[in-house]
């Protein structure tokens, strides 16, 4: 298994507390791109976040070596602070993640999928409560038609490159990417907005206006 540091899984639990927009709008505060929409969860329920481990698909020939199922290598490596981030951007209809590898890394204790591809035996992968966030679902095997080019090297996932290690936040807003130089300002950033959101929230339902509680404070929460 990856060790992930002690500092690592407290950037990780602090990233739970976070929903979506608030770490979208920390992101867009400190001018980095990390958001990744159009990824709807398709199992599991509710947040997902961790340290990302990666898994780059291809045509062609597979690694050398002895023959291993795509994504193996990435289960074996995953503990409960990971979440396996998949791209599969061939073209080519297969899929990237199955209902044995979903098994696999529920018993392995991972937080979570992230696919830019198909997803395959999505019932299966409900039917374990396994939170898999993909960008299309399908019945089309990957044996035959995409192969494993990589565990932990950089992959593409929407306008996003990932590098293994990169913190990852999923839930039903978007899907989020932050790189490890920037998870100390992105997280104090998104603890700023959701304290004075909450703030916000608290007004509202002790009868402030809205259009008082959301004005220029509000507009101009995001200027750097």
């Amino acid at each position: 298994m990856t060790d992930i540091s002690s500092a690592a899984r407290g950037n990780v639990q602090r990233l739970r507390r976070l929903d979506g927009c608030a770490v979208s709008d920390a992101l867009d505060k400190l001018g980095v791109a990390g958001a990744v929409t159009g990824l709807p969860q398709r199992s599991g329920k509710g947040r997902i976040a961790g340290q990302a481990i990666t898994v780059k698909l291809g045509t062609g020939d597979p690694q050398p070596g002895p023959p291993k199922h795509l994504g193996c290598t990435a289960i074996e490596a995953a503990g409960a602070d990971h979440i396996i981030v998949v791209e599969q951007r061939t073209g080519v209809e297969a899929g990237c993640w199955g209902g044995l590898l979903t098994l696999g890394a529920k018993v392995r204790g991972v937080a979570g999928v992230v696919a830019d591809g198909p997803l395959r035996d999505v019932d299966e992968a409900v039917a374990y409560e396994f939170p898999i966030f993909s960008r299309s679902v399908t019945s089309f095997t990957a044996r035959g038609r995409v192969v494993e080019k990589g565990t932990n090297v950089p992959v593409e996932i929407g306008a996003i490159t990932v590098q293994p290690g990169d913190y990852v936040l999923a839930d039903g807003s978007a899907v989020l990417f932050i790189a490890a130089a920037y998870i100390d300002r992105v997280l104090e950033a998104a603890e700023m907005i959701v304290a004075k959101e909450a703030a916000m929230a608290k007004a509202i339902l002790s009868g402030t206006p809205i259009g008082q509680v959301m004005g220029g404070n509000y507009e101009h929460m995001l200027e750097k």
